[in-house]
């Protein structure tokens, strides 16, 4: 006989089915609401941008604007670090490969992030406020290119590192199986940059958080340039002397930055370890429960194979057909080398023009102003090299320990994301004031501020060299028994010096850039000064006086690219050559 149909199953069947799925459609919920919080900031952003422009924007230093002030600042900075992303990889890129190129670019690199912020804010917001006169959006590009030219430099002097440092044994593997130029870059050179390029990124985007506070609100000749957002927040009540609302302002950046550091950063360090290169699995890996959540979205599945996928394959495609039909035909090459030649003449041209017109304003000079320039170089050249001394002192042992223990870097990664990223100038003021009332001057403090300012360049650079050496070379020194000077000596040292070079590299680019707020600052109405080109810099862009400007921004240019040539250009050699990593 039949037994018949238990009707209570059939009636809760879909229910079943539904709190069976109800794990996978909890985790699709927070990509959603991710989605659509993007998508209202954009079109947020959309309508302040294109309202018509105010120079002289009051700013509230109650709690409640300071979530949307949170959201500009970050949508700048988040701008700026996608146009630093791809220039980094381009110029860096053009900077390995080419010799010639190279011997151009690298001093240009190394002399612009040297030249402080301050010396590319009248240009740049008089030519933006020029191009969109009647809309908002002309200030807020030129802020952005202003945060731009604070984050690029490490970044593309990590790629060009990494990829002067690629492993012999791949570049002969790519060579053997024939990699074309954009199977080589997708397989092999982006890779190698990945880790290095990874933490560079976090300090360059830390480095946008410390510029805020210039590139929101300035003061050019007699106009008085105010843009909404957490550095002009911080800026005013620091200028009012409102103690309450710098608290409050700081609070609301470092939860901004732990935010951005979990859902953000901590993915992509995970993603990122498996560029390592290493013959064994590693025992301890990052891990991001972030990152886990998306690997199990449904929605992010179904987005890469509907767009990401076919967008993929069809670049391999196209690439790989472009490098079959390679033409030999002597013509193309004679074109380009004739538009190679045009560009060149009109870049000369350019610079020509450019030399007589610097000339013609330099001439207005006074003896005064020279003497101001030569001797502040010297002192602020000698406060440098004092920090990247001291710097180095704790960052080389504290980045070694942290790279080489993930569970460590867990803990202590955001921690130094959050200081690095807390704009120092926010903090100089109850770092002056405590200084003074111990009797110490501003002397002290400008160290303290350069440190605060460059010592996470070095930090960060040197985890990535840490966090890059495989582990099958951690376990030999483990079998052989080394001591522990005898592991710094044959193993940590010559592993990391790739990557030290390039934060003694930015971190002292950073630190002639933070000379302009450790030399001269303003404080309740009282202006702190020494003697200093940062100093100098700041005093004739408050008065308006170009031909200042320019000649200061000139001897630091003179003065990086002779330290370029003598110091850093022989440094990277060296760490191209000697202390490659590589299998034999």
């Amino acid at each position: 006989m039949a037994s018949r149909p238990d009707w209570r199953l059939i009636a809760f069947a879909p229910w079943g089915r539904l709190f069976a799925r109800t794990p996978a459609l909890f985790s699709e919920i927070p990509v959603a609401i991710a989605a659509l919080a993007l998508f209202y900031g954009l079109l947020r952003l959309t309508h302040y941008w294109s309202a018509p422009v105010t120079t002289q924007v009051p700013i509230d230093l109650s709690a409640g604007a300071l979530p949307v002030y949170a959201l500009f600042s970050v949508s700048r900075i988040a701008i700026a670090y996608v146009l630093s992303l791809v220039f980094s990889v381009g110029y860096g890129y053009i900077a390995a490969h080419n010799a010639r190129a190279e011997r151009i670019m690298v001093p240009v690199l190394d002399t612009l992030q040297s030249i402080p912020v301050l010396s590319f804010l009248p240009g740049v917001m008089t030519s933006m406020v020029a191009l969109f006169p009647t809309t908002q959006f002309g200030l807020e590009l030129g802020s952005i290119i202003l945060i731009f030219t604070g984050q690029v430099w490490n970044m593309a002097f990590s790629v060009y590192s990494s990829l002067k440092n690629l492993p012999r044994e791949m570049v002969e593997a790519a060579e053997v199986y024939r990699l074309g130029t954009w199977q080589r870059f997708t397989q092999l050179e982006l890779p190698q940059t990945a880790i290095g390029l990874i933490w560079n990124s976090m300090m360059a985007v830390a480095g946008g958080w410390f510029s805020l506070m210039v590139c929101e609100m300035f003061v050019l000749g007699n106009r008085d340039l105010r843009l909404p957002g957490l550095g002009s927040y911080l800026q005013t009540a620091s200028n009012a002397g409102d103690t309450a609302a710098i608290v409050l302002g700081l609070i609301v950046m470092i939860a901004v930055i732990v935010f951005i550091d979990q859902i953000f950063w901590r993915p992509i360090i995970a993603w990122s370890d498996k560029f390592k290169f290493e013959q064994i699995e590693a025992s301890e890996r990052p891990g991001s429960r972030v990152l886990q959540l998306l690997r199990r979205s449904k929605l992010l599945e179904r987005v890469e194979d509907a767009v990401i996928t076919p967008s993929r394959e069809a670049l391999i495609l196209r690439f790989a057909r472009s490098n079959a039909r390679r033409n030999p035909d002597p013509q193309p090459r004679r074109t380009a080398k004739w538009f190679s030649r045009f560009l060149l003449v009109l870049a000369v041209t350019g610079m020509l023009y450019a030399t007589v017109r610097m000339s013609i304003m330099l001439a207005e000079l006074t003896a005064t102003d020279l003497n101001q320039i030569f001797w502040g170089a010297g002192a602020t050249f000698l406060r440098i090299e004092l920090t990247l001394v001291l710097a180095a002192l704790w960052t080389i042992p504290a980045g070694v320990l942290i790279g080489l223990r993930p569970k460590l870097a867990a803990i202590f990664q955001p921690v130094a994301q959050v200081a690095a990223s807390v704009p120092a100038p926010a903090l100089f003021p109850i770092l002056l004031l405590l200084l003074i009332k111990i009797g110490s001057g501003l002397g002290i403090a400008s160290i303290l501020l350069l440190l605060l300012g460059t010592q996470w360049y070095i930090l960060f650079n040197v985890i990535a060299g840490a966090s890059a050496i495989p582990s099958d070379l951690k376990e030999v020194c483990d079998i052989f028994q080394l001591s522990a000077l005898q592991r710094w000596r044959h193993l940590l040292l010559p592993a990391i010096f790739p990557y030290l070079i390039t934060g003694l590299v930015t971190a002292s680019g950073g630190a002639w850039n933070a000379s302009i707020l450790a030399e001269y600052f303003r404080f309740r109405g009282q202006t702190f000064s020494l003697t200093g080109i940062g100093a100098v810099i700041s005093r004739a862009t408050d008065a308006g006086n170009l031909p200042l400007l320019l000649a200061a921004t000139a001897v630091i240019s003179g003065m990086v690219v002779v330290i370029n040539r003598l110091v850093w250009r022989r440094l990277y050699t060296l760490a191209a050559t000697r202390y490659k990593l590589e299998l034999s």
